[in-house]
């Protein structure tokens, strides 16, 4: 049986980035795991729009998405807790930077994503910022054979409905691939 539980976003989990951008010219991390695919090289993130980091994406026309492994879930937090606008974030992790020189990434992250700001959307509570991958950045030995290996990246995923951190499980089987043999 079926039960309602209202209006529930049930999207989870979700992985847990750290999104950069500069701000009073010096790089702040916010965590978020509102991220989404708009296309092959575009994603989205929805930021409330009290968040200080909005104001570096607006000002610099740029950002990047950060993913960290588990072993950062402590300082990962601690972005996600404490706002630019009260705490210094720029000491928290080694930045660098890439081919836009003004989107912070994390160097202790597994991967990097540097954007452009492409668009926002303006909605009641969020700005939704979307952006053009410009380049992607990752560790070395997350690679197999070119591609990046889940298990290794370790990633931090978030779960809406319990406000938990989880961990990446096994790998279930190839997606477009399983389903051919359904109706034969």
């Amino acid at each position: 049986m079926k039960v309602n539980i209202g209006a529930v976003n049930a999207l989870d989990p979700l992985p847990t980035t750290l999104v950069g951008a500069k701000v009073g010219g010096k790089p702040n991390y916010l965590a978020i795991a509102w991220v989404g695919i708009v296309g092959r090289n575009r994603i989205s993130i929805a930021l409330n729009k009290e968040h200080y980091t909005n104001a570096g994406i607006r000002e610099n026309k740029c950002f990047s998405v950060n993913i960290p492994s588990e072993s950062l879930v402590e300082k990962t937090d601690y972005c996600g807790i404490y706002s630019g606008s009260e705490v210094d974030k720029s000491k928290v992790f080694v930045s660098y930077y890439g081919a836009l020189n003004d989107a912070p990434m994390i160097q202790e992250c597994i991967i990097n994503m540097e954007c452009r700001l492409i668009d926002t959307i303006d909605t009641p509570y969020h700005d939704v910022f979307v952006g053009e991958v410009v380049a992607t950045y990752c560790d070395e030995y997350v690679l197999v054979d070119g591609k990046i290996d889940l298990s290794r990246v370790k990633p931090i995923l978030y779960s809406t409905s319990d406000k938990g951190y989880w961990t990446l499980g096994e790998r279930l089987t190839s997606a477009w691939d399983i389903g051919k043999r359904w109706g034969k």
